[in-house]
């Protein structure tokens, strides 16, 4: 919009609205200093440069994006932790934005998958990061996607996962899952889509395990290792009371540690089909490459079909199928495996 009439006057408007433009382009290009970015944390004693340098040159593994899962991965990340490999098996959808804060309106749009969404976010605040995102299920048969981390953070919300990565919190020296829990608790469990969830408990959590996190890798750095919490924490935010059981040590008749008999890593007790907890099952089909632009030719006659490179929602009848490129699939609208395993093989083949 012309400002005024005179020539003079508009030619100068004109000419420093591009120069503001410029500037803004290249401050926005312009790489931000590492020391500035991590100068208040480096002030930290229990941190400072010899710290801030392993934090760089470690590598963790974030098992579950989910609500927890995500907050540690921007707690990390903006630590500076110099590479994070993100494991997710679900996308992104309304529900999860009150306490899912990496994630946005538009990644639920589009129902991204949520280990490409956080390395996208990541990329937006710290691209100094290195993330890898793999938008799979963490199974024995890609137990390798593991590899070369130097710690695995548990973001998982279930305990088919759980056990399949149970170690112990401080190798040799703690207890491990089983240690705790030998079994899967039996019977339906609380779900989010059950009982609910407060989002402010998600972001006090991952604070606290991440802090731990960083301990681990500091190891004897200003001797942040003597200061890790040795208890299993339980924290009811809404009224006021925490509790904790002690995990310092690793318990002979442990399956796992004690024992070393590593049954969920074999696969022996992992089920292929089974519940998200949110009115919706998981389908482990076998591994095979799906052709989303054939499918969506062929479901559409069947239902309201939608697809990027990332994930192809069909909606059959009150059904909703979320696909994965790698053949696994979330059937929502039932909690029954029968009726999930048949939606699956009526329109995606046995």
């Amino acid at each position: 919009m012309c400002l005024s009439s005179n020539p003079v006057v508009f030619a100068a408007t004109h000419c420093w609205n591009e120069a503001a433009l410029i500037i803004n382009a290249v401050l926005k290009r312009a790489p931000i200093d590492v020391k500035e970015r991590y100068s208040r944390q480096v002030l930290f004693p229990g941190i400072g440069t010899a710290g801030q340098e392993r934090l760089r040159a470690s590598r963790i593994a974030i098992v579950g994006c989910g609500a927890t899962g995500s907050a540690a991965a921007a707690l990390l990340s903006r630590a500076g932790v110099g590479e994070l490999v993100i494991i997710d098996r679900d996308y992104v959808e309304a529900s999860n934005l009150q306490r899912q804060t990496l994630f946005d309106e538009a990644d639920a749009a589009e129902s991204l998958p949520k280990a490409i969404a956080a390395k996208n976010k990541i990329a937006s605040f710290n691209s100094d990061v290195k993330v890898e995102a793999h938008a799979t299920d963490l199974t024995p048969a890609n137990i390798s996607l593991l590899d070369g981390a130097q710690l695995i953070f548990d973001g998982t919300d279930n305990f088919e996962t759980r056990f399949l990565i149970t170690m112990n919190i401080v190798p040799g020296e703690t207890a491990c899952v089983a240690c705790l829990f030998p079994e899967s608790p039996r019977g339906s469990q609380e779900t989010c889509e059950t009982a609910g969830v407060l989002g402010s408990i998600i972001n006090l959590i991952a604070s606290i395990a991440v802090t731990e996190a960083i301990k681990i890798l500091l190891g004897d750095i200003n001797n942040a290792r003597s200061t890790l919490r040795r208890t299993l924490l339980s924290w009811d935010v809404w009224s006021n009371r925490h509790s904790e059981v002690k995990a310092d040590m690793p318990q002979p008749e442990c399956l796992c540690c004690g024992k070393r008999d590593f049954v969920h890593l074999r696969g022996e007790r992992r089920p292929r089909i089974t519940l998200c907890g949110r009115n919706s099952v998981q389908i482990h089909e076998r591994e095979r490459p799906m052709d989303f632009v054939a499918l969506d030719r062929s479901l559409r006659p069947h239902g309201k079909v939608r697809h990027t490179d990332f994930v192809l929602k069909f909606w059959p009848d009150d059904y909703e199928i979320t696909l994965f490129p790698d053949g696994r699939a979330i059937i929502k609208g039932t909690t029954d495996p029968t009726i999930a395993r048949s939606l699956y093989a009526r329109f995606l083949g046995a």
